[in-house]
This record gives structure tokens, C-alpha cells and sequence, in this order.
């Protein structure tokens, strides 16, 4: 699928705005070669719409967002790319032994300047990151390649800068280097320091992430106290609002006016009631001395509560992985929302707009979100929008 255009609220071209220079975030998404897409690249501001129409491949460009997350966050590349095979380019021909794979990329901006990471992984016949690159100013920091087919490793060469211009070492196959040269590289000269402030600064820009698609039907049910943790589903919805609406009453207050702006009839309160049997219940109190469970809102209801719920809450509450060792002011917090606009009516896209561009505007917080349509968008400052052609 290719990005034909990129514009602002207002239909004028427009690059994405900066965010803090003292916090990492990535600020543009390369699909080389990923399921659908070829030579795609998405330019990313703090507030993002992808739009366009079911086939042209919005849910697949956040997945490959949701897996470098997860590969800059140390995970393995099963856990990554759950489904390989989907990622390969469908016309994508093997080569003499069989092998095809991707190719995804990410731009990160922050006190480093911008560093470009690049990765090419074999899906078939293994699972296998076969080239990996770490780049900023035009200098390779890192560089892996697969050398010997028959070794679970690649070779690695990361840039030193001292009495050897790069070190070498083997590194593992099922890892994105870039994560691990922390526990490598020692920092002696310059060019290893150049090295590690890259690849944390791409680490931390990719970490934090939170990836949104809440269910209505599993909403809809009492779920059993637990964490207070919303999970990407936002299934434990009633569980997290019983934690929220105790721990933190400013931020309670702006849910339950969001919700009083984009629910049907008189909101007087949001909350959470125990069932006597280790479950909870999500209800709209409507002032009357009548409750509203959950279960009778429709699917647009419950969805624009779950979203605006999770703007308005952090790392502390969303079921992310957060950089332990990185201060929360210098983090960001991206949400990956698959279906922005699903189900829910003007009003209520406009009023979840509006909150997404208030809490984006701070800079703590992300949003990348997967609509059908943006025209409903105009007119909203900040929103960057980029439009995929089936």
C-alpha cells in the first residue's frame, strides 16, 4: 500500500511538529517491505491519523510499530512477530534456498538527533533477524548481517572510533542488536558513547508503548478484581476504573465530564461496583438514583469510554512496558489505537479528537490511531493525518 499524502487538519501540507528534545519519540515509520506495503514511509507527529480505506494496510503499519516496541523492549522475535508469515509481501518470491523475509524501519528524534534503525528479518524458512542497522548523521553506529546460514548468530560491527575503527562480535539471531549493545559496548571513547546514546535514545523512543483495541463484548461482562491494569483490549475495564476513581480524583473528574460529552442521556458519575463474589461492574451513575450497566451501552459508548480512558491515564495504569532505568519526564508514552473511529458517531470522534490533541500537546503522550475516514478531523490543530491507498 502506498501513503499518498500527508496533511494537516487544515489540508495543507505540513510536517509533523517537533516534540521535546529532552524526550525520544519516533517520528517516522519505514515499511520497506511488510505484508502490504512497499517503500511506505509514514512520517509521525504527536497526534497521528492513519486513514484509508479496509485492505490498505493501516492495521498492519501498527503492528510493525507494536513489534519494534517490543523488539526495543528485548523481546525475542516470536514473541514480536507472532505470525511471520503474514508479514512477508505476498508477491515476495523465495530465493534458492527458500528463504523470504521483511524489511521495517523507524526514524527516533531526541537529544541525539535523529537515528534511523533499520531491520531485515527472515521469516521463512526460520525465524531469523538476518541485517540489522543503527545509523545518525549519516554514520553507521551498528551494522549486523547473517553470515553462516548454520549459526543461531549474526555478525555484528558497531562503530568505536578508537585505536580500531569498529568492533566486532557475534551477536544473537532472535534479538534486535540495537537493544543489547547497552550490555556490549563499554562506553571507553567517543565513538562507543555515541554508540550507546544512540541506542538508548532508540530504545527509549520505541519503548512505552500501548497497543489499543477495546472489545465491547468482553466490556460488557463483570470481571474479577485484580491488577487495576488496562489491558490492550481494555476487557478489565471496571477493574481499572474501581483503582482510578480512589487513586487519583482530578483525573476522574475529567473522565467523567468526557464521558458526560460523548455519552447518550445525564452522566453524573463513572464507577466501578463490586458484585459480593470477587467481580466488579462498570456502571454510569445518571444522577436519578439510576445506574447504567455497562452492559446495556452500545459498542460506539464503550468504546469512546475505553479510549478516553486510556488518555488519560499513564504508564502506571496501562499495561506497558516502561524504561525502569529512564526518569518518567523523559519518557514517552505512544498508544497504538486500531480503529480510532470504530463505531462511534460524529460527536463522539470530534470530542475524543479534542482530548487526544489536549493530552498530546503536553508531550507525554503519543497517539498513532487507524481510522476509515479523517474528514471528520478537520479543523482539529496538531493532527498530523497520512492517507494509505489501497
Amino acid at each position: 500500500m502506498a501513503v499518498s499524502s500527508m496533511t494537516s487538519a487544515s489540508g495543507t501540507s505540513t510536517p509533523p511538529r517537533p516534540g521535546s528534545p529532552d524526550r525520544p519519540h519516533v517520528t517516522e515509520l519505514r515499511l520497506s517491505a511488510f505484508a502490504g506495503h512497499r517503500g511506505a514511509v509514514l512520517p509521525l507527529g504527536p497526534l497521528t491519523l492513519l486513514a484509508g480505506p479496509s485492505g490498505s494496510g493501516k492495521t498492519s503499519a501498527l503492528r510493525a510499530y507494536d513489534a519494534l516496541a517490543r523488539l526495543g523492549g528485548g523481546a525475542e522475535l516470536g514473541e514480536a512477530f507472532p505470525a511471520p508469515a503474514a508479514c512477508v509481501p505476498e508477491r515476495a518470491r523465495p530465493d534458492a534456498q527458500r528463504r523470504r523475509g521483511f524489511r521495517i524501519g523507524c526514524t527516533a528524534d531526541g537529544p541525539e538527533g535523529p537515528v534511523r534503525l533499520d531491520v531485515a528479518v527472515q521469516a521463512e524458512p526460520d525465524l531469523r533477524v538476518v541485517g540489522e542497522r543503527l545509523s545518525a548523521d549519516g554514520v553507521v553506529l551498528l551494522e549486523t548481517a547473517l553470515r553462516d546460514p548454520g549459526r543461531r548468530a549474526v555478525q555484528a560491527a558497531w562503530h568505536t572510533a578508537g585505536s580500531a575503527p569498529v568492533t566486532r562480535a557475534p551477536l544473537p539471531d532472535d534479538r534486535l542488536g540495537t537493544a543489547l549493545l547497552p550490555l556490549r559496548v563499554a562506553g571507553k571513547t567517543d565513538g562507543q558513547r555515541r554508540v550507546l546514546a544512540a541506542a538508548e535514545q532508540m530504545v527509549v523512543a520505541l519503548r512505552s508503548v500501548f497497543a489499543c483495541d477495546p472489545r465491547p463484548e468482553r466490556m460488557r461482562i463483570p470481571v474479577p478484581m485484580g491488577s487495576g491494569r488496562l489491558l490492550g483490549g481494555c476487557d478489565n475495564l471496571a477493574d481499572v476504573l474501581w483503582r482510578t476513581r480512589a487513586e487519583c480524583a482530578r483525573r476522574h473528574a475529567q473522565l467523567v465530564a468526557a464521558v458526560r460529552a460523548g455519552c447518550a442521556g445525564t452522566v453524573a458519575e463513572v464507577l466501578a461496583e463490586p458484585l459480593g463474589d470477587g467481580t466488579v461492574r462498570a456502571v454510569l451513575d445518571r444522577g436519578d438514583g439510576i445506574r447504567t450497566a455497562h452492559e446495556r451501552l452500545g459498542d460506539g459508548e464503550l468504546r469512546y469510554l475505553a479510549l478516553t480512558l486510556v488518555l488519560l491515564t499513564g504508564p502506571g495504569v496501562l499495561e506497558v512496558d516502561p524504561v525502569g532505568e529512564v526518569p518518567a519526564a523523559l519518557q514517552t508514552l505512544t498508544v497504538l489505537a486500531d480503529g480510532f473511529d470504530r463505531a462511534l458517531d460524529p460527536r463522539q470522534c470530534g470530542e475524543l479528537l479534542r482530548l487526544a490533541a489536549r493530552m498530546c500537546e503536553r508531550g507525554h503522550i503519543r497517539l498513532v490511531g487507524a481510522v476509515s475516514d479523517a474528514s471528520w478531523a478537520a479543523g482539529t490543530d496538531g493532527v498530523t493525518v497520512v492517507h494509505l491507498d489501497a
